[in-house]
């Protein structure tokens, strides 16, 4: 739970399992492996590895989609016209689609008058609920350059409706724009100052201050800026806020009256703080709730990086796919060995070197195909285009080649997702894989400014990585199947810290999402208890 992919050789993880489980699946075919997570067993394996698999996946929060029409009598999810789903991929759209439909019918059963979409990206839900749902809406965003793209695509949108309107002759109709405030929440107080402003568009100016970057701001200054009003009635809503981010409107839930309700989808565990490990203050990430507290179980960020793993994605992932992936985990695995050897000082700074390894692969297979077209990885410099990311996996290749025509999933890049029958029989050639990880390593080091050294000898490396490379699927398909267990953990604790709060409050946990398409499907779903009149 507590491993690291990087540190598989140099520590030789494999020997921490059960060596029994070990040569069992060592031979295993990769279509067995990728179904471990899923909690698939088969007959032939020890008794013991069933047990520990089937239990394992006993205790996983179910994720197939609920019928929504069920849970939430009434609601009706709308498939979004050409002109609102412009710009969003297969999944966005599933994820809007469905998600709107979910906040207007909790904002009309909480009788919200305003929806807050934290953490809102390019703003893509913010505007359905506006264009299509005609909500009050104001999105949240840390990054000014989404808050522009935000308004310049309402803007085309309202247009477009505009136009609707004129030729149906319904001018009366009014059309609701999203207000887009560019802010990086980072405590309670931060957001609800927020929400407790007036959000009227006479308020321009009250608002024009907080579209500045204003990270530096305390709570203090943010309460300033509110203009309360006591018949406000506000709606909370995180598609995927990321780490602590989902934390903080929980809790925002419920410290702020004006809020009556919440639904938040949360992501990035790795990102979030921990009590005890990243901080000492008492606001973090997790855990939350007492009961959790009152376990004393701690996880830290290899354990909470776990947790984003998906069953879903490891049984839909190609044979080939998972078979080239593990052998990007040996290369990088093997790179750390070079690393330890003959950089010790690098080493303790935890160095990243990026997804250079996918770019490799695809050249690899372009090599094949096209042999008088390929050409060598060149080596970008140290920090280009390196930005930062809401997952635990580095944002940027050593080289973007869109034109390759093999893209694997970038989800599960350097997690390991899958091994083969026998790596050593199905997968590239010994000699091809030596000369694979020389490359992978020397534009490594070059991620990393360091200049390569004539003394290395990598062969030497991969010599001694090589007989153990098969085992890295047994042990990464193993530790996978801990993952929707502890993000299980983490969404319990969530919902424990709601429901410890009394009878006041309504809580439900639901996955709304098709697993499939959308991994971190589980909604949060809570609203305070309107008091009768």
């Amino acid at each position: 739970m507590h491993a690291h992919v990087v540190n598989f050789f140099k520590d030789r993880l494999w020997e921490s399992v059960d060596k029994e489980w070990m040569d069992c699946l060592r031979n295993e075919p990769i279509e067995n492996l990728l179904l471990i997570p899923s909690g698939v067993v088969q007959d032939h394996w020890p008794a013991s590895l069933k047990d520990f698999i089937v239990t394992l996946r006993s205790l996983v929060f179910p994720r197939e989609q609920v019928d929504l029409h069920t849970v939430l009598p009434g609601l009706h999810v709308f498939s979004l016209n050409s002109v609102l789903a412009q710009g969003m991929n297969m999944k966005k759209k599933h994820e809007v689609e469905v998600l709107s439909a979910v906040v207007n019918s909790i904002a009309d059963s909480a009788r919200g008058h305003t929806i807050l979409d934290v953490g809102a990206g390019q703003g893509y839900l913010a505007q359905v609920l506006s264009f299509q749902y005609q909500h009050s809406v104001v999105a949240i965003d840390a990054c000014s350059h989404h808050g522009s793209i935000t308004d310049a695509r309402a803007e085309r949108i309202k247009k477009h409706y505009a136009a609707q309107m004129r030729k149906s002759e319904t001018g009366n109709w009014s059309l609701n724009v999203p207000k887009t405030i560019t802010c990086q929440v980072m405590s309670i107080d931060m957001l609800k100052a927020l929400t407790g402003m007036s959000l009227h568009k006479d308020d321009a100016e009250q608002l024009r201050p907080l579209e500045e970057d204003n990270a530096k701001l305390e709570g203090e200054k943010y309460r300033s800026l509110c203009n309360a009003n006591n018949d406000t009635s506000l709606v909370l809503a995180g598609l995927h806020a990321c780490g602590d981010l989902s934390v903080t409107m929980l809790k925002t839930f419920l410290a702020c009256k004006e809020v009556k309700a919440i639904v938040s989808i949360g992501c990035c565990y790795n990102l979030l703080s921990e009590e005890g490990i990243d901080k000492t203050e008492t606001q973090c990430g997790f855990p939350m709730s007492a009961g959790v507290k009152s376990a004393g179980f701690s996880l830290g960020k290899n354990s909470r990086d776990l947790a984003c793993q998906s069953a879903e994605r490891w049984r839909g992932m190609e044979k080939d796919a998972g078979l080239h992936n593990f052998e990007l985990h040996s290369f990088r695995a093997a790179f750390q060995m070079v690393l330890c050897k003959y950089y010790p000082e690098v080493m303790i700074t935890n160095p990243s070197i990026g997804r250079q390894g996918k770019t490799l692969r695809r050249r690899q297979h372009r090599k094949v195909e096209y042999p008088l077209n390929h050409k060598e990885i060149m080596c970008p410099s140290l920090h280009s285009n390196m930005k930062g990311s809401c997952c635990n996996i580095e944002p940027t290749e050593l080289e973007t080649d869109k034109n390759s025509g093999l893209a694997l999933d970038t989800d599960v890049l350097f997690h390991g997702h899958s091994s083969t029958k026998s790596t050593r029989c199905e997968g590239t050639k010994s000699v091809d894989k030596y000369a694979l990880f020389e490359k992978f390593s020397q534009s490594g080091l070059c991620r990393l400014g360091l200049k390569p050294s004539q003394d290395i000898k990598f062969h030497e490396i991969w010599k001694e990585a090589e007989p153990f490379a098969e085992l890295i699927g047994p042990y990464w398909s193993l530790r996978a199947a801990l993952g929707p267990l502890l993000e299980t953990f983490l969404l319990l604790d969530r919902l424990l810290f709601l429901q410890e709060q009394g009878s006041s409050l309504e809580v439900i946990m639901l996955p709304i999402f098709d697993p499939e398409v959308s991994p971190r499907n589980v909604a949060i779903i809570a609203k305070k208890i309107l008091t009768q009149l």
